[in-house]
């Protein structure tokens, strides 16, 4: 096949990653509309008959052995694609790019592929038919090493320096248990199965967008897909929702047991449009704005600093576990400007521009100092490009 994709970066990733590619078409919609589409063209060729899509294709495996060695934590289904997904994030960027440029040809050329893959989620993740689906590896969710995900790793309290060792370790386990097995007998094992607020958030939202979308192509199911929306949104709010905390949780496991370790995505439905007005409330004053977990002078940490686990300078050499990263902020950011914190959203869109004049263009960064960390060259942190077109005059008189 011809491939045509931009690295998330060429240093550090050489492949093309699912919901990477998602947020590299939204940043290119500031540079060339016709790059963007062309991100999601490639991205799509690696849609399989049944609806599955990998959250990694591996274009030039060849010239990148290293990341096929043990190491590197990758669960291969073929050759040249994993065993593993990553959240729908692809819908949302087609709706910004239909419009950013009303291409409805382009649009129905890629409708298909996308609807085939949140048929294949609601199919084989999920079970019990509740409307959340489930991820069977913390990768899938794209949060990697998250703390919120240890419990049910099985990996203890530890010093940051086995973090990565035990994190590692504990993949390989998973790895040998989905061996051999397809993705329908994989879903069904249980020996790791969350139910990821963030996940689910951004499924929700596919699916608000994929209605859309199939409306004003003139497709069928729009309906059916509003529905699935609004069952997934309503799921979150009886099942994660704690209004003793004013936070979401995450469910693990058969029995949805509520894991209480307080990162970004406790807060994540302010994605939803339709989220009650009290409970976005609740989320911004009582927990973004709260300087002792959130609102740091470079926020949103993706864990809270009231977390043990909490680690903005990247002791443990893995993923996800205090630094800041971009997409999360440029999510937030649209989500509090639809529930009506403008100003907040504002002063987070200039935090995180100020961050990235500071620490670079990078895969994450300290949410106390600014400082650059990870991979190098990192492209969806150009989602900052997207912030500063909406921000624009603001950022101009500042």
């Amino acid at each position: 096949m011809r491939y045509d994709f931009v690295c998330p970066s060429p240093t550090h990733y050489p492949f093309q990653w699912f919901w990477d590619s998602a947020f590299h078409a939204i940043a290119l919609l500031q540079v060339d509309p016709e790059l963007s589409k062309q991100e999601l063209r490639c991205l799509v060729q690696g849609a399989q008959p049944d609806g599955y899509i990998a959250h990694m294709l591996l274009w030039e495996r060849r010239g990148n052995p290293e990341w096929l060695k043990p190491e590197a934590c990758i669960r291969l289904d073929h050759p040249f694609f994993t065993g593993t997904i990553q959240p729908p994030v692809i819908a949302r960027a087609l709706e910004r790019i239909y419009d950013a440029t009303g291409d409805l040809g382009f649009v129905r050329e890629i409708l298909p592929p996308v609807l085939r893959f949140v048929h294949w989620l609601e199919r084989v993740r999920d079970a019990d038919r509740d409307g959340l689906v489930t991820i069977i590896q913390p990768d899938e969710s794209g949060l990697d090493a998250s703390p919120k995900y240890d419990a049910a790793m099985g990996i203890p309290s530890h010093p940051p320096e086995a973090t990565l060792p035990a994190w590692r370790r504990s993949m390989h386990r998973l790895f040998d248990a989905y061996a051999g097995k397809s993705h329908e007998e994989q879903a069904t094992l249980g020996v790791f199965a969350f139910e990821d607020v963030m996940m689910n958030v951004i499924y929700a939202d596919a699916l608000r967008a994929l209605a859309r979308l199939v409306g004003l192509a003139g497709m069928p199911g729009a309906d059916d897909l509003e529905r699935a929306s609004d069952r997934t949104h309503d799921a979150l709010m009886q099942k994660s929702w704690d209004p003793k905390r004013g936070l979401f949780w995450d469910l693990s496991g058969s029995r949805e047991e509520r894991v209480t370790v307080l990162t970004f995505t406790s807060l994540f439905p302010l994605v939803l449009p339709d989220l009650d007005a009290d409970v976005a409330k609740r989320l911004v004053d009582e927990h973004l704005l709260n300087e002792r977990e959130f609102w740091l002078p470079y926020p949103v940490p993706s864990v809270a600093a009231s977390e043990a686990s909490f680690d903005p300078a990247w002791l443990t050499k893995t993923t996800w576990r205090g630094p800041t990263w971009i997409n999360v902020n440029w999510y937030l950011y649209w989500g509090l400007r639809q529930h009506g914190f403008a100003d907040v959203a504002s002063e987070l869109a200039r935090r995180t521009v100020a961050m990235q004049a500071i620490g670079g263009i990078r895969e994450f960064y300290d949410p106390r100092t600014a400082a650059g960390e990870g991979a190098t060259n990192f492209a969806w942190s150009c989602l900052v490009l997207d912030l500063i077109a909406a921000e624009e005059p603001t950022l101009t008189r500042a």
